[in-house]
C-alpha cells in the first residue's frame, strides 16, 4: 500500500473474458420492476465500476530487474520458496559503512535490449529501467519498435504511437552520474564534467530513454514520490488511458541506490537495519525486533492498456486495474501519522474509485518495510478500513528483496499479480515475534494457497527515514483464471 505519507493505491481485478463481460453487463441489468426498490437500494451502498471497454484497464506486459533475475517466473519461484536476496554488498567498500547489507543485483545484462555504448554511459538506474520497460513491451507483444501495422485474425490494426506513452518514475534518480559529477567539479573542474551528467541526472530519463528507443510520442514523463513512485505511475497512466489521452501507457518505477551515496545518506536517515551479521533476518516488517528496512534496487514495468485496445489486438491479459488514489500525511519529514487516518482514506478513496467493496478485498500486498514507525501506522490504516480480516491476507515482499525505493510499488505490483494468476501468495520471512496489534495473517515463512478476489497493493511514500510528507499510494486490481487473452465481441 502506498498510503503512509503520500498514499497511492490502486486496485486489481482477475481478467474478464469478453463473454464474463457480457454477463457482467446483463447480471446488472434489472429489468423486474417488483425488485426495483430492493436494487436501488443496494445500489446506494454497493460501489459501481467501470464497464466502458474504453475506459477499463488491462495489463497485457510485465517486465522487471530484480535481485531475482529478470526472468518474471523464477522472480515469483524464488519469492513462493522464501528465498532471501539481502547479502552483503560487494560493489564497493563498506569498511567505513556502519550498514554492510542490502539487496544487490549481480550478474545482471542488458544484452539485447541496450546498445554497447549507451550500455557503458548509463547508470545502472537507467539500465534497469530499459530492460524492464523493452521486457515489458515484448511480452505485450509490442516489442521490436512497436510494430506498425499488426495483422490479427486477417484484420488490420493501425497502432497509434501518438496514443502510446511511458510513465516510468525514479525515487533517487541517477545517483553515479550526480557523484560522478560532483567529484569531477570539485577535483578537477567544471571543464571536466561531463557532458551527460545533466541529461542523466534529470529524473524522467527512464521514461524518455525507453520512449525514444520504441519511438512511442503519447503522454511521457515521470514521478518522483519517494517509495510510492511505482504506484503513483500506474494511476496517472491510468487516468490518461480513462480520459482518453493514450491506448497503452508503459508504466512503473526504477532505483539503483545501491551505491556510496545513497547508503551513506540513508544511514544518515537512521532509515536502515543495522543487522549485518545475519542479511537473511535483517528485513522483518510487523516484527517486535525490526530495526529499519533494508536497501534494494531494480525496476519494474507493467503495459496498461484499455480493454477495446488490448480486444482489438487480440492479447493474452494478465489482470484488470479496477482503481486507484493518492495522499499525502502533511504530517513530517521522516515520520507517519501514527494511527495511519489519511493511509486508510487513501485506501477508501482507492477502493471507491475503483468500484469495490472493502468486503470484496481478501489481499493486501502491504508496503511494510520494517521500520518500527511505517509498519504499524500501514496496520493501523488498513485495519481502519478493512473492519472483518479473518480471511484478509497480508505479506510484504521486501522481508526477501529490501525496499526497491521508487521500483518497490513496480516489484510489488508484479507479485501481486502473479499471486492472483498462480493462486498462491508467497511468505513474509523472519515473523518470530509480531507486534500485537497484528492481527492479520502475514503469511509467516511459508507459502499459502489463496483463491484472490481483489487485491489491493499499497506503497507508502517513506519508511521511517525517507517520507518527503507521507505520499501514500494504494492500488486495486482482480482477476479471474477465465480467459487469457482480450477477444472481440
Amino acid at each position: 500500500m502506498s498510503s503512509i505519507a503520500c498514499a497511492v493505491s490502486s486496485t486489481f481485478l482477475p481478467n474478464r473474458s469478453s463473454k464474463d463481460s457480457r454477463n457482467f453487463h446483463r447480471h446488472n441489468s434489472v429489468r423486474s420492476s417488483g425488485r426495483h426498490e430492493k436494487i436501488k437500494s443496494m445500489a446506494s451502498s454497493t460501489p459501481k465500476r467501470e464497464t466502458d471497454p474504453k475506459k477499463r484497464i488491462v495489463i497485457t506486459g510485465m517486465g522487471l530487474v530484480s535481485v531475482f533475475g529478470s526472468d518474471i517466473d523464477l522472480y515469483y519461484n524464488k519469492l513462493l520458496d522464501g528465498e532471501s536476496g539481502i547479502t552483503l554488498i560487494d560493489r564497493f567498500d563498506t569498511s567505513d559503512f556502519t550498514v554492510k547489507i542490502a539487496g544487490q543485483i549481480r550478474g545482471f545484462s542488458s544484452e539485447g535490449h541496450i546498445n554497447g555504448k549507451d550500455d557503458r554511459r548509463l547508470d545502472d538506474c537507467w539500465r534497469y529501467s530499459l530492460v524492464a520497460g523493452k521486457r515489458a513491451l515484448d511480452d505485450a507483444a509490442l516489442g521490436k519498435q512497436v510494430v506498425d501495422t499488426l495483422r490479427i485474425l486477417s484484420v488490420t490494426f493501425q497502432m497509434d504511437k501518438t496514443r502510446m506513452g511511458v510513465l516510468v518514475g525514479s525515487g533517487m534518480g541517477n545517483q553515479t552520474a550526480f557523484t560522478n559529477g560532483v567529484e569531477a567539479l570539485l577535483q578537477k573542474g567544471n571543464k571536466k564534467i561531463s557532458p551527460f551528467f545533466t541529461p542523466y541526472s534529470l529524473s524522467n530519463m527512464g521514461s524518455a530513454l525507453l520512449a525514444m528507443d520504441t519511438g512511442l510520442t503519447g503522454p511521457t514523463y515521470s514521478i518522483a514520490a519517494a517509495c510510492a513512485t511505482a504506484n503513483y505511475c500506474f494511476h496517472a497512466a491510468a487516468n490518461h488511458i480513462t480520459r482518453g489521452d493514450a491506448d497503452v501507457m508503459v508504466a512503473g518505477g526504477t532505483d539503483a541506490a545501491v551505491v556510496p551515496l545513497g547508503l551513506g545518506g540513508c544511514i544518515s536517515c537512521r532509515a536502515l537495519s543495522h543487522r549485518n551479521h545475519d542479511p537473511h533476518k535483517a528485513s522483518r516488517p510487523w516484527d517486535l525486533h525490526r530495526d529499519g528496512f533494508v536497501m534494494g534496487e531494480g525496476a519494474a514495468v507493467l503495459v496498461m492498456e484499455s480493454m477495446e485496445h488490448a480486444m482489438k489486438r487480440g492479447v493474452r491479459v494478465y489482470a484488470e486495474y479496477l482503481g486507484g488514489a493518492a495522499t499525502c500525511d502533511a504530517h513530517h519529514l521522516t515520520n507517519p501519522l501514527p494511527d495511519g487516518r489519511v493511509a486508510a482514506s487513501c485506501i477508501s478513496k482507492a477502493l471507491k474509485d475503483a468500484g469495490v467493496s472493502a468486503e470484496e478485498v481478501n489481499y493486501v500486498n502491504a508496503h511494510a518495510t520494517s521500520t518500527p514507525a511505517g509498519d504499524l501506522a500501514e496496520v493501523r490504516a488498513i485495519k481502519r478500513v478493512f473492519k472483518n480480516t479473518p480471511n484478509l491476507k497480508m505479506n510484504a515482499t521486501k522481508s526477501m528483496i529490501g525496499h526497491g525505493l521508487g521500483a518497490a510499488g513496480g516489484l510489488e505490483a508484479i507479485a501481486t499479480i502473479k499471486a492472483i494468476n498462480t493462486g498462491w501468495l508467497h511468505p513474509t520471512l523472519n515473523q518470530d515475534e509480531l507486534e500485537a496489534e497484528v492481527t492479520i495473517d502475514t503469511v509467516p515463512y511459508v507459502k499459502k494457497q489463496h483463491k484472490v478476489n481483489v487485491d489491493g497493493q499499497d506503497e507508502n511514500g517513506s519508511d521511517g527515514g525517507i517520507r518527503n510528507g507521507k505520499p501514500n499510494g494504494f492500488s486495486a486490481m482482480e482477476w479471474k483464471p477465465c480467459s487469457k487473452r482480450a477477444t472481440r465481441k
